[in-house]
This record gives structure tokens, sequence and C-alpha cells, in this order.
């Protein structure tokens, strides 16, 4: 029968390691934290009304196909996931899928609370695209809303500088806001940052289109905002050299241990 030395010192258990896209996340996080805002989630699974629809991008509009979608076959738990006050004729989107952005879930806070307020949304988003260095079928977002009283892009502008020079820490790193369209904001601007001796696309955004705050019962002439989307992962890739996305998804420990 074999012995055991219980005088021999135990080993320790190997400590683990978080992975560079949820590092990345909670930095975001504690950052536009500090700035006063708050944290909101929705599902992964979501309708096509929060989806498109509420964002002003109707059946039929051609924007919906800047969004490669995973549709999802209907089942009887779809009710669990549908709009309770959505009339099924009433022609708006029931049907599911895999949420292709954040958005869903300004739609879903907005519905819910009463302004002011400001909120980030990050999450997990998917798209029905082919995998290469740059693109990926999951990948995250972080999205962005404010709605006050007097809020202009000037604001936005502000909020989009002191989250980069903080995350980046570079002060010396400047954004600039060139036009844009997405269907739910009027204007819409791409925000560039200007790091390492170049300009770099980084974020989209813009002011919430009057018709969005409509869908969610805001008077739109009261009150007014911005809400701005960026890509977890390409942050991540900025922040830590990685020149493949697919390094995040290939559950490679030679690759996690290095953060």
């Amino acid at each position: 029968m074999k012995k055991i030395d219980v005088t021999a010192p135990g080993k320790r258990p190997e400590r683990g390691h978080l992975h560079p896209l949820t590092l990345v996340q909670n930095k975001a996080i504690e950052i536009f934290s500090s700035m006063g805002f708050e944290v909101a989630e929705g599902p992964e699974v979501e309708t096509e009304y929060y989806n498109f629809d509420a964002l002003n991008i109707p059946k039929n509009h051609p924007a919906r196909d800047m969004w490669d979608t995973f549709w999802l076959k209907q089942s009887a738990d779809s009710r669990l996931f549908a709009r309770p006050n959505l009339p099924r004729k009433s022609g708006l989107g029931q049907n599911l899928l895999l949420r292709t952005h954040a958005s869903p879930v300004q739609i879903r806070y907005m519905e819910a609370n009463q302004p002011p307020f400001r909120i980030i949304a990050p999450g997990r988003t998917f798209r029905y695209e082919a995998t290469d260095a740059t693109h990926e079928a999951q990948f995250y977002q972080l999205e962005g809303l404010m709605i006050g009283k007097n809020i202009t892009l000037a604001n936005l502008k502000a909020v989009m500088e002191v989250f980069f020079q903080r995350f980046f820490g570079g002060k010396n790193i400047k954004v600039r806001l060139r036009p844009g369209y997405f269907p739910f904001v009027e204007p819409g601007v791409e925000v560039d940052i200007w790091f390492k001796g170049k300009w770099m696309e980084i974020a989209g955004a813009g002011m919430v289109h009057p018709k969005v705050l409509e869908n969610v019962k805001i008077d739109p002439r009261e009150w007014q905002g911005f809400a701005f989307g960026m890509g977890i992962d390409r942050l991540a890739m900025i922040k830590y050299k990685i020149d493949d996305i697919r390094l995040f998804y290939g559950s490679d420990l030679r690759f996690i241990k290095q953060f």
C-alpha cells in the first residue's frame, strides 16, 4: 500500500488569468462609472422590434443590410422574449434573433426609466460574418447613452476625449468627429482618435433620432441626447497590440496567460 507523507508541503493551485476582453470591459466600466454612467444589461436573444423597429430601422429598410443577422426559429418559448404589450397583428417585429448590437439595451432602459440619465451597455453581440483576422461571428460591444435637457455633440466629444485619454493613458490623444450614417441617430458621426501619430476610426455615434425617443415615449421637444458604440475587441486589439481577433476565442492558454 502506497504511503502518503502528510508532512510534505501541499501544492498551490495555479492562479487563473482574466481574459483580455474582461480586463478591457472592466477598465471601460471603471472609467465611465467615474463619469456618472450606470451599467445596463439586456438579453442576447432579442426581438426584431427591439433590435430594429424601435431603433428606426423598420422592416425592408435598406439599412438592415448593415447588420448580418442570425435569425432564430420561432418556438413556443417566443413569448418569453416578445414585447408583452405589442399586439402580434401590429406589424412590428416579434421575430427572434441574436442581437446584432447592444442598442436594444438602450431601448429597454428608456422604456423603463425617465430622463435624465446616462448609461453604458457592454455585452456580447452576433453577426453572420465570415471570420478572419478582423472579423468574428461573435464579439463584444460597449454602447453608451446620455439623455438630458441640453445635451449636444460637444458633450459627446468631451466624454469621448476623457474616456480614450484615460483608457490609453495619454493626454495627447485627440478626438475628431466625421459625418456618418446610422438610422437611430441624426446627425450621425464617426469618432476618430489621434493615436501614435495617426488618425484611427474607433466608434460610431450621434444625436439620438427623435423617432427613437418617440418610440419609447420620451418627448424629443423636451429631451435630447447622444448615443455611441464601440467594439471591446477592437479596443483590446489596439491596447495589447493583438493582430488577430480570433485569438480571443481560441481557448489557447498560452495566449491567455500573457495577461
